[in-house]
């Protein structure tokens, strides 16, 4: 099965099809009927193209039009980050938020900063102990049990793509809210998150 929508030349060529035979339906392209034709199939063309666009705008990873009603559904732009400034930033966050199973463990959140579109490596800390420290090792207290560093790109930055994004969009964006957001938002309640950028 195809995708590709029909174009209006298809459409002018199935009207003349179902005309009946005779002098009173000319088949001649200079034809006033046949100019009629031609201007009548625009309509279905575009429904057509329409309507093929809108199978391929169901999938959130592609979405552009129905892309308002996946963030609303989403609870996005989430006031913790603000609207993402990108079409693909966009994208990400609504993919990842819909694909996010939740989880705990390291790899779940570099998986989960993947879908957002950051390469992320995280640092867990322990509680110092005399007898499994070194003479270089940090003394953590207590509260560094539950401290885990997220390590990011300072400046994170999302390019300009011809075949997604749109007249208004910049042509590069920076940050990293949305990565802290999200992060955030799914981290386990007992957990403080952090974030390094280099």
């Amino acid at each position: 099965m195809s995708l590709m929508p029909r174009d209006a030349t298809a459409y002018a060529a199935a009207l003349a099809a179902l005309k009946p035979a005779g002098t009173a339906w000319p088949q001649d392209p200079d034809a006033t009927q046949t100019a009629v034709e031609t201007a009548l199939a625009r309509t279905p063309a575009r429904l057509d193209a329409r309507a093929t666009y809108l199978l391929t705008d169901a999938f959130p990873a592609d979405a552009y039009e129905l892309l308002p009603e996946w963030e609303a559904t989403l609870g996005l732009p989430d006031p913790c980050a603000g609207p993402a400034p990108t079409i693909q930033q966009r994208q990400a966050q609504v993919l990842a938020r819909l694909t996010a199973t939740g989880g705990q463990s390291i790899p779940y959140f570099i998986a989960f900063a993947a879908a957002l579109g950051f390469e992320v490596t995280v640092t867990e800390y322990a509680v110092a102990r005399a007898d499994f420290m070194l003479a270089d090792d940090p003394v953590n207290g207590d509260a560094w049990a539950y401290a885990w560093t997220i390590n990011a790109p300072a400046g994170a930055t999302f390019e300009f793509a011809a075949d997604i994004s749109a007249a208004d969009e910049p042509l590069a964006a920076w940050g990293n809210a949305v990565l802290e957001c999200e992060i955030a938002r799914y981290a386990p309640a007992e957990t403080v998150p952090l974030f390094a950028y280099a």
